[in-house]
């Protein structure tokens, strides 16, 4: 590659360092975090960063310091400033994970924070500043360890629900001791796996737990990854949950209120290998431009990151070996996840945070703790080249959005131990793209699970899914960005909201935002 994804994290004001609150006791929830959501919380438009900083540590280590979540406004000029404490948005808990989206309609994004033991909905004001509205809203202490949320229609009556991820049960006072020779972070299999949760919007800041009428409460599992995406095209937003050590879990959404699982049946549950992996993070949209939604994975070293497409018929094939993504995989193990053209040459490439899950891998084998993120850019013959980004690092969360108005897709990680990597991206120089904003009227306010096509001036077709939740724990800017190669010409812009309009729009060039009003 003549260009890449440059690391412009030095000066960029992004300072706060993710801390975990490691103790001796190594536990569990040490080192899961790392949230990251990229979000324009003024609309002003320019892209703003909050970090889930594991907050304040009471419950883990009494005797440490405070960690504080931290937001930080983007200034225009490729810094950040710390605007944490007036936002009010310091966090009380040990955070993990980040979702952001209007749940009220207002025009401005709101904020949910996944923790252990507790979660925070926060309302945003939209004079800057941010009030707590959990008791309020019906999402108070819940008693699980929630890893990551997500905002999704589920019925497309114009409000956003909420679809939490639960991992295991974890008592800190009844801690495992794990490692033959060195104290490590015990293996997943020792804890009892939690349902998940999934809380309908009931229009008036409020929400109804159904997780138990909707079928979702019926397969606890160890949930990690979160993503949306429409399996069988008929309108209704499928949620996608990745599981450590477990099958992960498809729920298709059936209508009424109702989910089905179909993870095994679809062929998503598992490996090639049949088996059931370390699943970390997801994204859900088609890579392969045939207009289905499809999935990317990542897991841990050994396991490879699956990679599988949406062969229709509500089945998925395994295409990690044939794509070339299992060589380039095989040795590394992967957080956060994304499925992005980050070239702009009209083919969604996959993005992975990848770093050990232990931090002193080395001291018991010949493995390293930290990784280097990945890049594989799509070829646009079903097999993938890739590229590191970024010095090696204890990555764990990743958010991704045109943080400068380029048109390039950046992307932002964090790091424990360090301040987050900021990734500009220099790729794609002389392509031309097109990023499409929307703003809907009978559907939710940023048309979030909407699908996007563009067919450009030869005719060529490509979709993609609006969402924020991507990756791990982690949420991402709600555009359909296209690159459009070195021609440059568009056609047409179809948009299938979730109200079930669907509207077509003529452009006449590309290389800008369009914001697209529903009718």
């Amino acid at each position: 590659m003549l260009a890449s994804l440059v690391d412009v994290s030095a000066g960029s004001g992004l300072t706060a360092k993710l801390e975990n609150g490691v103790t001796p006791e190594k536990h569990l929830p040490e080192t899961m975090v790392g949230g990251v959501a990229l979000f324009d919380f003024d609309r002003n438009g320019k892209l703003d960063v909050f970090l889930a900083n594991g907050a304040s540590q009471p419950s883990l280590r009494k005797d440490g310091p405070k960690y504080w979540n931290r937001l930080y406004r983007n200034t225009g000029d490729g810094k950040f400033v710390d605007v944490t404490e007036r936002a009010g948005l310091q966090g009380a808990g040990f955070d993990i994970g980040a979702a952001a989206g209007d749940f009220d309609n207002d025009g401005f994004p709101d904020l949910f924070v996944a923790g252990v033991r507790s979660n925070t909905l926060y309302r945003n004001r939209g004079d800057g500043t941010f009030a707590d509205v959990t008791a309020k809203a019906g999402l108070g202490p819940t008693g699980k360890w929630a890893v990551a949320g997500g905002w999704f229609d589920m019925d497309n009556d114009g409000d956003l629900d909420l679809f939490v991820v639960n991992y295991v049960q974890w008592d800190p006072a009844k801690e495992l001791l794990c490692g033959e020779t060195v104290r490590t972070y015990c293996h997943p299999k020792h804890y009892a796996p939690e349902p998940n949760s999934l809380f309908r919007n009931n229009g008036d800041g409020t929400f109804t737990d159904v997780s138990g009428g909707s079928g979702i409460a019926a397969h606890p599992s160890k949930g990690m990854g979160l993503a949306f995406g429409d399996m069988d095209g008929d309108g209704l937003l499928d949620v996608f949950v990745t599981n450590d050590t477990q099958p992960n879990s498809l729920f298709r959404n059936e209508g009424g209120g109702k989910f089905r699982e179909v993870g095994g049946p679809a062929g998503v549950a598992f490996n090639d290998d049949g088996r059931a992996l370390s699943a970390m993070g997801a994204d859900f949209r088609d890579w392969d431009n045939d207009g289905k939604d499809d999935v990317f994975i990542t897991a841990l070293t050994n396991e490879t990151f699956p990679l599988f497409r949406n062969a229709g018929k509500g089945q998925f094939s395994d295409r990690t070996y044939a794509s070339q993504v299992a060589r380039a995989t095989l040795p590394l193990s992967g957080w956060s996840a994304g499925i992005f053209d980050f070239d702009n040459d009209g083919w969604k490439d996959l993005f992975a945070a990848c770093a050990d899950v232990q931090d002193n891998t080395e001291q018991y084998s010949e493995r390293k703790s930290r990784q280097a993120n990945l890049l594989l850019r799509n070829r646009g013959n079903g097999t993938f080249e890739s590229a590191s980004a970024g010095r090696p690092g204890l990555h764990r969360g990743a958010a991704f959005g045109d943080i400068d108005g380029d048109g390039r897709v950046d992307v932002v990680v964090s790091r424990i131990g360090e301040p987050p990597l900021v990734l500009k991206n220099s790729l794609g120089a002389g392509r031309h793209w097109i990023g499409v904003r929307l703003r809907g009227t009978k559907s939710n306010r940023d048309g979030i699970g909407a699908l996007v096509k563009l067919t450009d001036g030869k005719g060529r077709t490509q979709w993609n899914r609006v969402t924020t939740a991507v990756g791990y724990a982690s949420s991402s800017e709600p555009v359909a960005h296209f690159g459009l190669g070195p021609e440059g010409a568009v056609k047409e812009i179809e948009v299938r909201w979730p109200s079930g309009l669907v509207q077509k729009v003529s452009v006449p060039k590309g290389d800008a935002y369009l914001e697209i009003v529903e009718p």
